[in-house]
């Protein structure tokens, strides 16, 4: 599974707008200088953030001196929400949710099927473990291992000792 620009501009724009942003009163984030500190384009942004403002997560402030806000505190906006609010799917399987066609042109499901689809849940519920909050304090890094696992220098999980 591959996450598209979509997702990761999305993402990228409100962890800047989380970390320059303290009160919208005062200060708004607009787009342009979203744009321009994390080089992506202007009416790209425009794009998501009307999706991710249609969801709530961002709040527009109109005017001179207007730009963009969250729309909650970033320790209560998950980075799943986000992604989701702009029409990324989380799926690693090749299957659309409640399609009886299956994965393969035969109409079934491939063998592999189940572990795509956990390893989609667990996308999930990483995404939704982590908040703008932490990616911004970078509080993140260690969060998908399991108890008693440590990432190993291939950069795989094994097991501790």
């Amino acid at each position: 599974m591959k996450l598209s620009t979509k997702g990761r501009y999305a993402v990228t724009a409100m962890v800047d707008l989380a970390a320059t942003s303290k009160n919208c009163t005062v200060t708004p984030v607009t787009l342009a200088e979203i744009a321009e500190r994390q080089d992506i384009s202007l009416s790209y942004l425009e794009q998501l953030f009307c999706k991710l403002r249609k969801k709530g997560l961002v709040k527009s402030v109109r005017g001179p001196g207007g730009g963009y806000c969250l729309g909650k505190p970033a320790e209560q906006t998950r980075v799943a929400d986000i992604i989701m609010a702009v029409d990324e799917p989380l799926r690693a399987t090749g299957c659309r949710v409640g399609d009886d066609h299956g994965c393969h042109s035969k109409r079934g499901r491939c063998l592999t099927h189940d572990l795509w689809e956990e390893l989609s849940n667990h996308i999930y519920l990483f995404l939704h473990s982590v908040t703008l909050a932490d990616v911004v304090e970078r509080n993140v890094l260690g969060r998908g291992k399991g108890k008693d696992q440590k990432i190993s220098a291939g950069g795989g999980p094994s097991v501790a000792a």
